[in-house]
């Protein structure tokens, strides 16, 4: 059953009735598609759908974290990293200490991706890590650091294109081994951070969309990448708005490669190949 707008918006309206969430201002194509996929996969029609969330508070909250899915991987897009590495970090080695925020972490392949770039560039003891993500399964997951080997084998060659690769000189490859910081076991499926990169960052909840505070700011680089796509231009923007306002003078911002700033909040950053320079 594909649903229609009045399905999308009874769905909505008893979210914010039962719970503390408001998905008032996700964007109305993300919200079809995810419904459209809970429909199927919980082989049900809307009535019944919208009657277990009016008599099931944790059902509601599964629902929310159902339309709050993120996709991440290692060394997603790997020229971001590259450019990270090459055009952002190596300004820090003289610095004491950077500081950076992952906000929409998901199950933390990119946290880890960004440990194992501060580590090959000696500034993973001065590196402050935060990550943050709205749902508690994805964050422990996160915090566990082990993944399936069968859906992560494949962006082993996005290690090989960011980690081996000398940035000031592409043709010289470098010898970086994944034992170095990923324990491999295809006869378990598992792929496991090292433990002094579990060690590392510090995971919490933490919701976008609410606009909350972070006590561990100012920062300078924050990511959040492919989150705000599914927001509406209004939420995009109070979003942006929360990450501008927790960014040091001169710090980046790196959205997804199909995220932009638009409108007046524009003028608070400066483009840059990357992404986004507060001013």
């Amino acid at each position: 059953m594909e649903p229609g707008k009045l399905d999308i918006d009874a769905f909505v309206s008893v979210i914010r009735a039962g719970s503390e969430y408001d998905l008032n201002n996700y964007s109305y194509k993300s919200l079809h598609r995810r419904l459209a996929r809970i429909l199927t996969d919980l082989d049900t029609d809307m009535p019944s759908l919208l009657r277990k969330m009016e008599n099931d508070p944790l059902f509601i909250k599964q629902m929310v974290m159902e339309c709050t899915i993120s996709t991440t991987e290692l060394f997603r897009d790997p020229h971001v990293w590259k450019l990270i590495r090459k055009d952002f970090l190596k300004q820090y080695h003289g610095e004491e200490n950077i500081n950076i925020w992952h906000a929409g972490c998901s199950t933390g392949q990119e946290v880890y991706s960004m440990l194992m770039l501060l580590h090959v560039e000696h500034l993973l003891d001065r590196g402050n890590v935060t990550a943050t993500d709205l749902n508690p399964h994805y964050l422990n997951t996160a915090i566990q650091g082990c993944y399936k080997y069968r859906y992560n084998l494949q962006y082993l060659d996005n290690f090989d294109t960011v980690m081996k690769e000398n940035p000031d000189d592409p043709d010289y490859l470098e010898d970086i081994p994944y034992e170095r910081y990923m324990i491999i076991d295809p006869s378990e499926d598992t792929i496991r951070m090292r433990q002094f990169l579990l060690e590392k960052p510090v995971f919490m909840q933490h919701d976008l969309v609410k606009g909350e505070r972070m006590d561990s700011g100012p920062f300078d680089l924050i990511l959040c990448r492919n989150v705000i796509i599914y927001f509406n231009f209004n939420l995009q923007n109070r979003v942006l708005q929360l990450l501008h306002s927790h960014l040091k003078k001169g710090g980046l911002l790196v959205l997804g490669p199909h995220e932009s700033i638009l409108g007046s909040l524009s003028d608070k950053f400066e483009r840059c190949r990357i992404g986004y320079l507060k001013k």
